[in-house]
């Protein structure tokens, strides 16, 4: 039996991000790793490892937030320019549960708030691809490649 969850979604805390680095990791490495050559599972790795990445959100300038199941970090996503996901992640223990579309949902929220339009932008890794279309996202472009990481572009249009 499934136990009921108590997820709550809000922004990181400063002293989470190397929690939500390794989540990403983690996740990456047991779902995506496989469809990408070794230059891409590196590239994947500096970018989560970089510390200008770092100085950016404790700048305020790259958002992150996260959900929680009574209190441990379960899923993540991140914002780059204040539109695009640059990152979303779930624990494999929480997928199918409704923890992804919830952290879109936060972010779209925010997105509407603080920007002020209502889209945002991803590049889908090839297994996240028909989550995001399950999600209503729709792609603005073919598949491509770029440092060893395959991905396709999308948007999804925020209604209020």
């Amino acid at each position: 039996m499934i136990k009921p969850l108590r997820v709550t979604v809000r922004p990181a805390y400063r002293n989470e991000w190397d929690d939500a680095m390794a989540l990403a990791w983690r996740v990456f490495m047991q779902f995506e790793a496989k469809d990408y050559p070794p230059e891409g599972i590196e590239s994947f790795q500096d970018f989560i490892t970089d510390s200008v990445l770092y100085r950016m959100f404790l700048l305020g300038e790259y958002q992150l937030f996260a959900a929680y199941d009574n209190g441990r970090m379960i899923g993540m996503i991140s914002l780059r320019n204040q539109t695009h996901i640059s990152l979303l992640f779930v624990d494999a223990a929480y997928h199918r549960r409704g923890i992804g579309r919830r952290l879109i949902q936060y972010v779209g929220d925010y997105v509407l708030r603080e920007e002020g339009h209502g889209f945002v932008t991803v590049n889908a890794a090839p297994y996240a691809v028909e989550f995001y279309h399950r999600v209503g996202f729709t792609d603005t472009d073919v598949r491509q490649i770029q440092d060893g990481i395959w991905y396709t572009p999308m948007r999804k249009c925020i209604k209020n």
